[in-house]
């Protein structure tokens, strides 16, 4: 991605990825003995060892106590400075919030290019330097894990080895020259990684392989031979593109077989699969395909890491768009964050969720953004949570209301009833259970639909065993209406009746049949080429598919709806002019 794309969408940098391949997956003790107060400028130190987890002899033991683990993103990752991607300073009160929320580590992302000499000898500006060490020693006075990295120098510099191998070799080991001699003394709660999301541009596989090997271990060869705590510190090494595809575990696993030490880690990134995670190619839920790339995957790092005793560290996860975008449904969300959550605990990683912009945590306050989301993934760091078919009960605006069913994932728990509020609902008049069909009736539905206005009437709640309960909306809707309207290249507003719809994914084809959009293997574009605006009663197409378009050629576009309804419109390019029409 070029620098261009990267400032304009930070969160979506990984979009580039093809499917599947984004992949990547304290006790408190008190010293004993009489007090020696540490000098003035060491204090901090003092106090992060004294707060802190000793950390355990047994590396595997050492990152389970990590589990859960938050990362710090598009912050001092962020180009070129560490609010230029819209997230505020960060403070001590990060740290302290995040320890009152049960984190136990925190991944600490760092870019050093914008704050470092382009030759020789690649020196990192002292204030950037300190300003790091500052936010590193916040996370460690508070007990935390911290993880610190080399981030997108990857992208920004790191990428040209084949091109320019003995330049790229000489600044990536004065960079880590530089950052081991400044953290040295750091408590063995820092843990060091060598590079995220490693890639190699116009190198084949094999050069793949050599170049990331020779990063690894030259990264271990520098720290190790720096000095102070580093000699024994966990160091954190990437698979390439934190991928989990079978060639590069098994590389990573001979390159820490190689080493010979036992304070390594691995890491691998998990975004889900690719259709799943952008919503494209008719990927609007979370099905068995996406469900099965999650498990393999996983399965393989146990198999290839895990079970032969290398702690692997889930240093991001998420989806490769923003969480209640819009773009990848609520319900079909929350159940691949509960399944990505059960099995890297089931496969023995800690894991670090990937929050970009506030998408999980306003770090201005310390709340999550969606209380049901921080239930669901605290929830997960011991448990399963059910889920079901749907969250959605779509109820015809006018005429009779039919029963409605939906399927149940119980996830190994039992169903413990289904509430409105702190109201039970009554087993055989409200609803009933058959296996794990559950059926409302159309009595039920019809009270809980009240006066019928368009949208959510009202809430109920499938609770479980354990976990965190299910919510299901009962909605009244009518077909949804779009009218004519036109635009420029920079966006097409249309105007929406939504009628209490929600709209699941576009299909965008030329008369011929012929994908129109960006993508021209699939007739579902990402859904992020578009925008529903339930409050303003608006769907705007974004620019990237509208500069697409052919100049001339009408593209259909049929906007397809959870309620199985759908709306074709006509989108004509003409130069910078975009017109829309109902068709």
């Amino acid at each position: 991605m070029n620098d261009a794309q990267q400032t304009a969408r930070p969160r979506n940098r990984r979009l580039q990825r093809t499917a599947g391949l984004v992949v990547a997956l304290a006790t408190t003790g008190a010293l004993c003995g009489t007090a020696v107060a540490a000098p003035a400028d060491q204090q901090p130190l003092a106090a992060a060892e004294a707060a802190g987890a000793r950390v355990p002899s047994d590396p595997m033991a050492a990152v389970a106590k990590m589990q859960p683990s938050w990362n710090l993103g598009n912050t001092l990752d962020a180009i070129p400075d560490e609010t230029s991607w819209g997230n505020p300073l960060t403070t001590k009160a990060t740290f302290d919030g995040l320890k009152a929320q049960g984190f136990r580590s925190v991944r600490i992302p760092v870019t050093w290019y914008p704050h470092q000499s382009d030759t020789a000898p690649y020196t990192i500006d002292p204030v950037w330097m300190n300003r790091v060490k500052q936010v590193i020693d916040w996370a460690l006075e508070d007990g935390l894990y911290v993880e610190i990295n080399v981030h997108h120098d990857s992208w920004k510099w790191i990428e040209y080895m084949s091109t320019d191998h003995d330049t790229v070799m000489a600044r990536f080991n004065s960079t880590w020259q530089q950052i081991a001699t400044a953290f040295k003394d750091e408590p063995r709660t820092l843990l060091m990684e060598s590079i995220n999301e490693p890639t190699f541009v116009n190198a084949t596989d094999a050069q793949k392989t050599q170049y990331l090997n020779e990063l690894n271990t030259s990264f271990h060869s520098v720290v190790r031979n720096s000095g102070g705590k580093n000699k024994d510190r966990l160091l954190v090494l990437p698979s390439y593109e934190t991928n989990n595809a079978q060639h590069w575990l098994d590389d990573l696993s001979t390159t820490i077989n190689s080493l010979h030490d036992r304070n390594l880690v691995a890491t691998v990134h998990y975004y889900s699969w690719y259709p799943f995670s952008v919503n494209i190619a008719n990927g609007t839920t979370y099905d068995a395909t996406a469900q099965k790339d999650l498990t393999e995957g996983f399965a393989r790092v146990h198999d290839t890491l895990v079970a032969k005793g290398v702690p692997v560290y889930l240093g991001e996860y998420g989806l490769l768009t923003s969480p209640y975008s819009g773009v990848v449904e609520r319900g079909e969300m929350l159940k691949y964050f509960e399944h990505v959550n059960y099995e890297a605990r089931r496969n023995g990683m800690t894991s670090a969720v990937w929050d970009a912009f506030n998408d999980f945590l306003n770090r201005s306050t310390m709340q999550w953004q969606v209380p049901e989301m921080k239930a669901l993934i605290q929830s997960s760091w011991r448990t399963r949570s059910g889920t079901a078919s749907t969250d959605n009960l779509f109820l015809p605006k006018s005429g009779p209301i039919a029963a409605q069913t939906v399927t149940l994932n119980r996830n190994g728990l039992w169903f413990a009833g289904l509430w409105q509020g702190d109201r039970p609902l009554i087993p055989y008049v409200d609803y009933t259970l058959d296996g794990d069909q559950l059926t409302l009736t159309a009595g039920a539905l019809t009270r809980l639909a009240g006066d019928r206005a368009a949208g959510v009437n009202s809430t109920l709640e499938v609770r479980y065993s354990d976990g965190v309960p299910w919510k299901l909306f009962v909605r009244s809707y009518d077909k949804p209406t779009m009218a004519d309207a036109t635009g420029t290249l920079d966006g097409l507003t249309i105007p929406t009746r939504f009628n209490g719809s929600l709209m699941a994914n576009v299909q965008s084809t030329y008369a011929d049949g012929t994908a129109a959009g960006p993508a021209s293997w699939t007739t579902y574009q990402t859904f992020d080429n578009y925008r529903a605006d339930y409050g303003a009663n608006t769907t705007t197409v974004k620019p990237d598919f509208l500069k697409s378009v052919k100049d001339g050629a009408p593209a259909t576009l049929t906007f397809r709806f959870w309620t199985g309804d759908t709306v074709t419109y006509t989108v004509t390019r003409s130069g910078n002019t975009v017109t829309g029409t109902v068709s």
